[in-house]
């Protein structure tokens, strides 16, 4: 397959307020792309659509919306028919953790998380994969994370949605094959965003060097952009060495052992 060509497209972004999200639009804008920015605070989607409708010629389009919220997906395709958009690619980026026990965490806080992190991811990407597959020619990529490839002691819910959004996305990448759609989840390490400002701590990042959301981004759209695009990439050879060194040289008790303990410092 070529590289993606993101000229005529229009690519719908979760999540674009901050971080990963509003990196994604930039560099998609440069690639020339249109966009539509989801995310709760409107005024930081607003400026960031004057940048890039400035800097790249492009239509944004911005809609304010919290995806903690029954059937986002069809609320957002509703939205989008309003506005006579057609999106050829997704990137759902919204999310966010908990840390700290499980037993102790604030129920309605977990049941906000599993509504962004697994029911929003879900819901979106059945309401627009159809349209996606059908078009061809763009992408859907799921933001999972480091966290999905083992349980995580005092992120224990996070790493379960992220576990969930892997898996899914993996799937879907098989059942897409041969429709031209390339299909991506994207797991991160830490990285250096306000994620850790909702977490509460920026200790849960355990002492890892941060990577820039440039870093993550480029590795999403280099993985996109190869001839036989893979179901999913690990950013950063320092993650992808590590998830290797788990998957084959300790056992899984080894491996929930030593987390529990890096986040026990980190409390």
């Amino acid at each position: 397959m070529p590289p993606v060509d993101y000229h005529g497209q229009t690519t719908l972004i979760t999540g674009a307020g901050a971080g990963l999200g509003a990196e994604f639009a930039r560099r998609l804008a440069a690639r020339g792309s249109d966009l539509v920015l989801v995310a709760r605070r409107k005024e930081r989607l607003e400026e960031l659509a004057a940048e890039l409708r400035t800097r790249h010629g492009i239509q944004v389009h911005v809609v304010a919306m919290d995806l903690a919220t029954d059937n986002p997906g069809q609320a957002l395709a509703a939205r989008l028919d309003l506005l006579g958009l057609h999106v050829t690619s997704v990137i759902n980026n919204a999310g966010f953790a908990t840390f700290g026990s499980f037993h102790a965490a604030d129920p309605d806080r977990l049941r906000r998380e599993i509504a962004v992190d697994v029911t929003a991811v879900a819901d979106i990407s059945r309401a627009f994969i159809g349209q996606l597959r059908a078009e061809g020619r763009g992408v859907l990529v799921n933001v999972a994370s480091m966290a999905a490839y083992q349980p995580n002691p005092r992120m224990a819910l996070y790493g379960a949605t992220k576990a969930f959004v892997l898996s899914l996305t993996e799937a879907l990448w098989e059942e897409s094959r041969g429709t031209g759609l390339r299909v991506l989840a994207l797991s991160p390490g830490a990285t250096r965003t306000e994620f850790f400002d909702v977490v509460g701590t920026a200790q849960a990042a355990g002492g890892t060097k941060l990577a820039t959301p440039g870093d993550v981004v480029r590795t999403a759209l280099a993985a996109l952009d190869r001839r036989n695009p893979p179901p999913s990439v690990i950013a950063g050879r320092m993650n992808r060495l590590m998830a290797f060194l788990a998957r084959r040289l300790a056992t899984r008790r080894q491996v929930i052992r030593a987390i529990g303990r890096l986040t026990v410092e980190a409390a």
